[in-house]
């Protein structure tokens, strides 16, 4: 075992897990390809038309040729490699992995650490993205994909009717709420959604929270920290005071609820534009994208709702060439202009507004500067660990925060914070984890 990934995979693993060649990297892998021996990559993917993308790659490198195979997202793909991987066999070359999977997928020696093949591209991504992908080891897991740093989305005409600007902070968000409901008690500038632990997660991250960390050869859990006690006292403050709403989302009743101008603001992330376009079709023209509210406006922040990598699994024989395809697929000019063009994906390199997000979203079409928007959002955005049970987190999370929003008490909003940190703990805990604590 390399002496410098010993305190991660410490902490990653289980204490039967550390004799596994976890912390191998791709320069132990066997390879026996050679530049001119013509090798055969599995992807597996669930972005639209990435088989259109990688036809970008395949035409131009006929010695390393990439087949891609459709999965379902999320969940079920983890699940899917993670039974390959056990079983030794079906693993593919290449998988995309969202960001709050990764910790899981390297506990269980599930990715190859490549860093000794793309390390060289760390500064062609926001820090907070590279850091999704090293765990904040010298290891490399993967190469950052796209990304959903955290915007604010505003009905500009009910904003200008009630003589109100974009809020820069979040106590101007906090007016701006209680003024539109108290004008239109039929209006609400949003809404809090207990079943959408992501979006949380990311505005505890815009307010400098971490929730899970490696401290030698512990994990630490810090879900009930300072940080994530303010957002969640702001927002549980808001419902209390009835000036936001507190329905899920991503119901029928929210979708109507956009359509028809009674919610008239959402705090989510880059991708919202394709949301919108299906949810409030008939507000076209209507919306306006501007930086999140800030805690500080002297020190601009932000955090991430989703986002994925792209990794080499360690059962792929060809590592090497792997890297080098996913390498390309991440920061070519040609492949960002694919990923955002064909695959319809935010992509996380600096250079992809530059280079090919060069028109607005659809939705957004009189709105020319989105992206631009977009990149200071993204290059803001606060570097944040997942740990190797999110799943069990976020859950925890439905359940306090659904409590929580039904009694409209802010109380109860920052009480089921400890709730969480507890399941989250014990759920490591039961499972072999050295957490500190």
């Amino acid at each position: 075992m390399k002496t410098k990934f010993a305190p991660l995979l410490a902490a990653l693993t289980a204490a039967a897990l550390l004799t596994s060649a976890a912390c191998s990297s791709s320069d132990d892998s066997t390879d026996s390809s050679t530049s001119d021996e013509k090798v055969s990559l599995t992807y597996w993917s669930w972005a639209p038309n990435m088989d259109k993308v990688v036809e970008g790659w395949n035409s131009t490198h006929p010695n390393i040729q990439v087949t891609v195979n459709k999965q379902d997202g999320g969940d079920p793909a983890v699940t899917k490699l993670l039974t390959a991987i056990k079983a030794g066999s079906g693993a593919p070359d290449v998988m995309q992995a969202e960001y709050q999977k990764i910790p899981t997928l390297v506990s269980a020696d599930a990715l190859a650490d490549i860093s000794s093949e793309v390390g060289s591209l760390k500064d062609k991504f926001p820090a907070a993205n590279w850091t999704s992908v090293t765990l904040g080891s010298d290891a490399v897991y993967g190469v950052p994909q796209d990304s959903g740093p955290l915007m604010f989305f505003y009905r500009a005409d009910i904003f200008a009717k009630n003589g109100l600007e974009a809020p820069k902070t979040w106590d101007d968000y906090a007016a701006a709420a209680e003024k539109i409901h108290k004008a239109n008690a039929k209006q609400f500038l949003g809404t809090f959604s207990a079943t959408d632990a992501g979006l949380f997660a990311g505005l505890a991250q815009q307010a400098g929270a971490s929730w899970w960390g490696v401290n030698g050869d512990q994990w630490t859990v810090n879900i009930n920290d300072a940080a994530t006690q303010k957002v969640a006292s702001y927002w549980g403050g808001l419902v209390e005071k009835g000036v936001i709403d507190n329905k899920p989302m991503y119901t029928p009743e929210w979708n109507a609820a956009l359509n028809d101008g009674s919610q008239v603001g959402w705090v989510s992330a880059v991708w919202a534009p394709g949301v919108l376009e299906g949810s409030a079709k008939d507000t076209k023209g209507k919306w306006k994208a501007a930086i999140m509210p800030q805690w500080d406006a002297a020190s601009p922040a932000t955090g991430n709702w989703g986002g994925s990598a792209t990794s080499v699994t360690s059962q792929s024989k060809h590592p090497k060439q792997a890297a080098e395809f996913i390498a390309w697929l991440n920061s070519d000019p040609a492949a960002l202009k694919l990923l955002a063009n064909t695959a319809n994906v935010y992509p996380a390199a600096n250079e992809a507004t530059a280079t090919a997000l060069t028109s607005p979203p659809a939705f957004f079409s009189d709105q020319a500067d989105f992206y631009t928007i977009a990149a200071e959002a993204a290059k803001a955005t606060k570097p944040f660990t997942y740990g190797p049970n999110v799943n069990t987190a976020y859950s925890a999370f439905n359940d306090a925060y659904g409590k929580a929003a039904e009694s409209k008490k802010a109380a109860n909003f920052t009480a089921a914070l400890a709730t969480i940190q507890s399941a989250t703990v014990d759920d490591m805990k039961n499972n072999g984890f050295n957490v500190a604590g």
